[in-house]
């Protein structure tokens, strides 16, 4: 056995660090945390308010604690390379106690990226366990144990049996319920909007749109809320005399976004790509922890990607520097690296923002050594981090004041044209931003003739266009996640999971994309507001989350912040558990158009632990159950419909003819097949379907589906 044992996460992660330092040191995995909190008891000592936690080790670890207790033994020094956050510093806290470490052989290492220079220079320079990261990653597990093993069982007794309830996740989703209230409360408001287009002369070539913006000097309201009241102002408009007011012109820059935090990689990509959170940090994380390429073997290719920090290595800014200038022309280079400023409450500056371990690594040159998402979030990644190091790109800015009146009097009318040229691409030639709702860039670009003031135009047309406002759009999971963490709730590593949760749990569904609260959730969340306000506060939930922060920092110690919390919530728990009425079935049933064909009662939609199922509400006399079928036919058998289940990973769609037919798709098809191969199509963000097949690629209009078919 090797005088050096490095203990890492995963295989992954041991093949990369342990190929980097040689045959004197060996790598093992602990396949992730190896102690945790007891899963049938509370495991936390409350009765006099220390909150000792009783670990065990978890039961499918045993084997890999054996192993790594034999290589404890035979080992001169034991490096502990666990990630470089408070989960990681956990794990290596709880791995000094469960193999038995002793003091003198620990040496803790800590690297953002997984390459030889990283790990070498971590391994030269080892520290001592942060047993303030530590506490605060105890803290925040035992806070999640109280809630959840303490208020699960009273929503278990009032509410229905396997439910859950969590300090972020709870208030997750009042954030969707309050938005789909604020998005159908939402009354349209009616108005209208007039246009001009000009011209300088009669020809139509260089003409150019105008939008009335006053009314006799007035914007703040121009009065056309109804038909009446544009018509009369069009009426108004006819045979003016249309002439510029005046031209303004003004250069302005456009800055590139920084580099990804964990959020903001995981909005981006959602946008995108589609992907979930889940699935980018799985993505992630295999780019983190080392892609085989070829001759050269494991290769970390991102940096640690749970972070909340867009600060930069100086190595890594001289080095995209250097790119640039070599691949760009001069005017695309900075004279000085750009440099972002924290954004995110108790960001970590020591960390690094997610970029590629090297920008010289570029995504053309991983062709066909990565899979397809693979590719597609480390193309992402890199153009992200090379573009925040590009010149801003600059734009001509043109707006025109013209004035509409007739000569002989009645009302003045302001017109405005507002367009941008761009005048120099610089970061865009690598990389755009996508916004939440709209995929198109929110730069227009206009051109107008030369125009000065003074200058008579040719009113070519006027036209009206009645409008009624929007209401707030429902949350898609970027603009959630980006929610959550501008009110400060959770952190990047719970934003995946925290999506997962709700979305397992039945309190959400997200359907084209959009979150949309179900009764189930609606009730729950109600519940909970009633009796545990504090939970599904947005107030609180963030200062509880600073504290955690300074228990980090070392500022505060998290025994009484506990108790703090602790001693209101016990009470508020045995008030519930006597006071609170049991919500009835039928507020959390679900109406279904189904009769029972055994007894001719009705059907609901009820959840299980299998997912959501029809049932006869003559329950208990009839129990009759039928899967819930989404009207879809088995594209693979003749006789089977598709029907909504739920297994480990979350929410599925599978044939009713199972086990004869095991067809099973993860998004919920449309009630529309392909017209070209007849496979199903499948939702493609809110407006738009795909092919399920690969192979096809046909795309189309949600809208226009019914128009095909």
């Amino acid at each position: 056995m090797s005088k050096n044992l490095v203990i890492v996460e995963s295989p992954a992660k041991a093949r990369t660090v342990g190929r980097f330092l040689g045959k004197s040191y060996v790598a093992k995995a602990s396949m992730g945390h190896i102690r945790d909190l007891p899963k049938k008891t509370m495991g936390v000592k409350v009765d006099d308010l220390s909150f000792t936690p009783k670990y065990t080790l978890i039961p499918d670890r045993r084997k890999i604690i054996d192993e790594l207790r034999t290589a404890v033994k035979n080992a001169d020094n034991v490096y502990l390379a666990t990630d470089p956050d408070r989960e990681g510093e956990a794990i290596s806290w709880h791995l000094i106690a469960a193999a038995k470490i002793e003091p003198t052989k620990i040496k803790r290492v800590v690297f953002h990226e997984i390459t030889k220079d990283a790990v070498q220079h971590a391994f030269d320079n080892p520290r001592e366990v942060d047993y303030n990261l530590v506490a605060a990653q105890q803290a925040r597990r035992i806070l999640d144990r109280l809630v959840g093993y303490e208020l699960s069982p009273v929503l278990w007794k009032k509410v229905r049996p396997g439910l859950s309830a969590g300090r972020v996740q709870s208030l997750a989703v009042k954030l969707v319920i309050e938005r789909e209230t604020e998005h159908n409360d939402f009354v349209p408001q009616e108005y209208w909007t007039i246009s001009a287009t000009l011209s300088k002369d009669k020809s139509d070539k260089m003409s150019f749109d105008a939008k009335l913006t006053a009314i006799e000097g007035s914007s703040k309201d121009l009065g056309l809320d109804n038909e009446k009241n544009a018509q009369a102002v069009l009426s108004d408009l006819s045979n003016a005399e249309f002439n510029v007011r005046n031209v303004a012109k003004k250069q302005t820059i456009r800055r590139p976004p920084p580099p990804f935090i964990t959020s903001t990689l995981q909005q981006d990509a959602s946008r995108k790509f589609r992907f979930s959170a889940s699935n980018t940090m799985r993505v992630a994380q295999q780019l983190y922890e080392g892609i085989q390429l070829g001759a050269e073997g494991q290769i970390g290719l991102i940096t640690y990607m749970r972070t909340d920090s867009t600060n930069i290595s100086p190595t890594a800014l001289s080095e995209t520097s250097d790119y640039i200038k070599r691949q760009y022309k001069p005017e695309y280079s900075l004279k000085n690296p750009r440099k972002f400023t924290k954004t995110v409450r108790g960001a970590q500056e020591a960390h690094e923002a997610i970029r590629p371990t090297s920008v010289f690594r570029t995504p053309e040159s991983l062709q066909g050594q990565l899979d397809r998402d693979q590719f597609r979030l480390y193309d992402l990644i890199w153009k992200r981090m090379v573009s925040s190091q590009m010149a801003s790109a600059i734009y001509d800015r043109t707006t025109i004041e013209i004035s509409a009146s007739k000569t002989h009097g009645g009302s003045e009318y302001l017109f405005k044209a507002t367009g941008s040229v761009l005048k120099f691409d610089g970061f865009r030639v690598l990389y755009i931003e996508q916004k939440d709702e709209d995929n198109e860039d929110d730069v227009s670009e206009s051109r107008f003739p030369v125009l000065k003031k003074g200058d008579d135009l040719k009113c070519l047309s006027v036209d009206v266009e009645q409008h009624f406002t929007e209401p707030p759009p429902r949350f898609s999971e970027a603009s959630l996640i980006k929610n959550l963490e501008s009110e400060g709730i959770g952190r990047p590593s719970t934003y995946a999971s925290i999506i997962g949760t709700i979305q397992n749990r039945d309190y959400v569904r997200r359907e084209r994309g959009k979150f949309h609260p179900t009764k189930l959730g609606i009730v729950v969340t109600d519940f909970l507001s009633e009796h545990f306000s504090n939970i599904v506060d947005i107030g609180f939930t963030a200062t509880m989350e600073k504290e955690l922060d300074d228990v980090a920092e070392g500022t505060v110690q998290w025994n009484p912040m506990l108790r703090h919390f602790y001693q209101p919530f016990e009470k508020a728990v045995e008030v519930a558990i006597v006071e609170a009425e049991r919500v009835p079935r039928e507020k959390i049933d679900e109406e279904s158009s189904e009769i029972c064909e055994k007894c001719e009662r009705p059907m609901v939609i009820r959840g299980g632990r299998n997912g959501r199922f029809i049932a006869c509400t003559g329950f208990p006399d009839c129990r009759n159950t039928k899967p819930l079928t989404i009207g879809v036919s088995c594209p693979r058998c003749d006789d089977g419909q598709i029907a909504e289940k739920k297994g480990k990973r979350g929410i599925f769609y599978s044939c009713t003819s199972y086990p004869e037919c095991d067809f099973s798709i993860r998004s919920k098809p449309l009630p529309h097949e392909c017209p070209d191969c007849g496979e199903l199509l499948l939702p493609s963000g809110s407006t738009k379907a795909r092919c399920s097949s690969r192979d096809c690629g046909y795309r189309v209009d949600i809208e226009d589906l019914e128009k095909i078919q």
